[in-house]
């Protein structure tokens, strides 16, 4: 018998997103791997001030990458999704011209403005060493618009509804690329070789996602109709204020760094830096989830489906929450312990850990509500959401980052991702009573609550060698955790998310039940 919610076109999208998560994920661990490891070897190579020049570098490379994109990573998502829903996959590369030509102008002026100005950029945000920030963000500058065209690729390729391209290029090759070849840099040159070595990695990204577009474009369209077809004023409503909020989204995610660098100075941004980077490991895998989802509710939501939306976003926030809410929950335990990793130093970060884990407990049991609003259109609603939570992270830290230092900062960021997720929440509630809430959920969030909450707490208060408790924890939790996620499958219908890869080997007992529309066991 099959279950409500996972027959036909939303089983079917169940079935595809769970494939793309699996994907998805494993790339994401990797990126999340790499970049952890990247930020210890940055971190034990070179002094906590060489350590914070380089992440607010790398932190001002971000922020005018993502202004560069002016929303054209929303907008070839939602419009190719689409297309592809209505059987008009013949206009993709319409699309991608008229995303790309105004992206390769902005990031050369990006470029050409940091590049100009490097040496004021230098004394405002590191004036202890403003030579050396001006040259590490001349070095990132130059790469601007590889990165512009590697960021378009991936996201047209998302909306042709494969995530091979994201998986592979931006999850796999560019974190170890840069781990490579960063690694190299401080061998053979030294810490200033870092931000060349760092954003060189997006020169053959560029070239092979643009040949990969090529062919996934081609291999979509069989036919050309787009005679006479070019949608530049609906696509630019869309995307403009998307290209404010996809900013504003980076700014919470970069722009306390660089708060940190000017009012507490280098050696506290690397500290910061450090602890959150624990925090980037359970993004990463809520990224994973909500990629593979976005472009299935955007299909739900051009056929106006919304039982089908509403059964993707349950299901995936029940996704996201088991497999995020371990990691947090141990980290807020042994926030102290694991620090020690970068360095004695780095244990300072101990606080910003917890009040960040915190925040993300509570931002995973909201899903993917961003992604959920703006695939229904909402892009205003959204870019409201987003600069509403960016001035309030800026303000708290502008007021507490002088008085609490790095707290400060975790405050402000903490704040600013609640009211990122539980405003979009109440506007989706009220606008279509779409909510990730119900028995499945609560079970979800149990789970882990109970057996990576309350036993490692429980332990770390009886054992006084912390290190020795966080390896008893883990070697106990898990596989109490994997027994319980084995009896909830199928409320939480993890059958799509774990057979994913056995089914792609084309199973005849897998294909069977997916042509009945029924979960796997």
């Amino acid at each position: 018998m099959t279950k409500p919610g996972t027959s036909g076109a939303g089983g079917s999208s169940l079935r595809r997103a769970g494939r793309g998560s699996m994907l998805n994920f494993a790339g994401s661990a990797v990126s999340a791997v790499s970049t952890f490891v990247l930020t210890v070897l940055i971190t034990r190579l070179s002094s906590t001030t060489e350590a914070g020049a380089f992440f607010t570098a790398t932190s001002v490379f971000l922020l005018a990458a993502g202004l560069a994109q002016l929303g054209t990573n929303a907008g070839l998502v939602y419009f190719l999704s689409g297309s592809r829903a209505r059987g008009e996959l013949s206009r993709a590369h319409v699309y991608m011209r008229i995303a790309a030509v105004p992206v390769l102008i902005a990031s050369v002026v990006c470029a050409a403005v940091l590049i100009i100005w490097s040496g004021e950029i230098g004394r405002l945000l590191s004036p202890d060493q403003p030579e050396r920030f001006a040259t590490f963000v001349v070095a990132m500058a130059l790469f601007l618009p590889a990165a512009g065209i590697t960021n378009l690729t991936v996201s047209a390729s998302r909306g042709l509804g494969t995530m091979a391209v994201n998986a592979t290029l931006d999850q796999l090759a560019r974190p170890l690329l840069q781990l490579g070849l960063v690694a190299l840099a401080f061998a053979v040159l030294g810490v200033d070789a870092a931000p060349w070595a760092w954003s060189a990695s997006y020169v053959p990204l560029a070239v092979l996602g643009w040949w990969w577009w090529r062919r996934l474009r081609d291999r979509a369209a069989t036919q050309d109709r787009s005679a006479g077809f070019a949608p530049w004023g609906a696509f630019w409503r869309f995307s403009s204020p998307r290209a404010a909020a996809g900013l504003a989204q980076v700014a919470m995610q970069r722009f306390d760094i660089v708060l940190v660098g000017a009012l507490a100075g280098l050696p506290a941004a690397a500290i910061y830096t450090a602890a959150t980077r624990f925090i980037t490991l359970g993004q990463a895998a809520a990224r994973a989830v909500g990629l593979s989802v976005q472009p299935h509710i955007g299909e739900a939501v051009a056929r106006s489906d919304w039982s089908g939306t509403s059964s993707l976003y349950r299901t995936a926030t029940g996704w996201l929450i088991v497999i995020t809410w371990p990691l947090y929950l141990m980290l807020m335990t042994f926030s102290g312990t694991v620090l020690r990793i970068f360095g004695g130093d780095y244990t300072e970060g101990q606080r910003v850990l917890q009040v960040l884990c915190a925040a993300m407990l509570v931002a995973t049991a909201c899903g993917m509500v961003d992604m959920v609003l703006l695939m229904a259109g909402k892009s205003l609603w959204n870019l409201g959401n987003v600069i509403l939570a960016l001035t309030t992270n800026v303000v708290i830290d502008l007021l507490l980052i002088p008085r609490l230092g790095i707290v400060g900062a975790a405050i402000g960021w903490a704040v600013a991702i609640l009211v990122g997720n539980l405003v979009p929440l109440m506007q989706l509630l009220i606008w279509r009573n779409l909510h990730p809430f119900g028995r499945e959920s609560l079970l979800a969030m149990a789970l882990p609550a109970v057996v990576f909450g309350g036993l490692p707490a429980g332990l770390a208060a009886l054992v006084d060698d912390q290190g020795y408790a966080l390896l008893i924890s883990l070697a106990v939790c898990s596989p109490i955790y994997l027994l319980g996620l084995w009896f909830l499958r199928r409320r939480l219908q993890l059958g799509y998310l774990v057979t994913s890869l056995r089914r792609r080997r084309g199973g005849r007992g897998q294909a069977a039940a997916s042509a009945q529309g029924q979960e796997p066991s």
